[in-house]
């Protein structure tokens, strides 16, 4: 792949919120997951432990987050709050939120219309398939997170290449007990998060749009 091609993949690259029943090829998804192994981390760790959920399994999971979801049952590894961002950080978080739920003409006071939008998350958006992000406990676990980031940018760019959307979910790690249980995994496997993928439907307004980004010298300093 030349620098044009690269350039072309990693900026065209955004999240897919509606995707077509289609299946990714079974020796397409091995080389995607070929890809994302030869991601660097430290010490070469390779701290991932990735499960790819498809078919009755998904069924079943998706049946079993929206009935965890719909108790009140929320069992993260890691905390989350948005109430912990500030200055432009909170407004980049305020801006997507705007752009998304105005693009689907759905008002700030309908909290049904975005309670219901923000359940689509656990039905993975209709997606044939869905991986999920497990890692080891190490220390403070920071390493081991950003290894784990790195290896999911190594994988949506994968996906992006070969023309098959994604969108990675945090609110899937909100739901790590049940994710577990279903999946067979062990309590010493902590769920980072997840990602959903598979051909974008192309005719959803869902996907019609995307979310922008500051200029470079809002996040980088040069030093000579």
């Amino acid at each position: 792949m030349d620098n044009h091609s690269f350039q072309e993949v990693i900026r065209s690259r955004r999240s897919i919120r509606q995707f077509l029943s289609t299946p990714v090829e079974e020796e397409v998804l091995r080389e995607i997951l070929e890809d994302a192994q030869a991601t660097p981390s430290n010490c070469n760790t390779q701290p991932w432990d990735v499960h790819i959920v498809s078919g009755a399994k998904k069924e079943e999971l998706k049946k079993a987050l929206l009935n965890t979801s719909e108790q009140g049952q929320a069992t993260p590894d890691f905390t989350f709050d948005l109430h912990h961002y500030y200055g432009r950080y909170a407004e980049r978080q305020i801006e997507q939120a705007q752009t998304f739920y105005g693009e689907l003409q759905i008002a700030r006071e309908d909290h049904e219309a975005r309670q219901k939008e923000v359940m689509r998350n656990l039905s993975f958006f209709d997606a044939p398939h869905v991986a999920f992000l497990f890692m080891p406990s190490f220390g403070d676990n920071v390493r081991v997170a950003s290894d784990i980031g790195m290896y999911a940018q190594s994988f949506l760019l994968s996906l992006t290449a070969r023309g098959i959307g994604s969108v990675p979910q945090t609110i899937l790690g909100f739901h790590a007990d049940t994710v577990r249980q279903v999946l067979g995994v062990s309590d010493d496997k902590k769920l980072l998060f997840g990602i959903s993928f598979g051909y974008p439907d192309q005719e959803a307004k869902v996907n019609s749009f995307r979310v922008g980004r500051d200029p470079i010298e809002s996040n980088v300093t040069l030093h000579n």
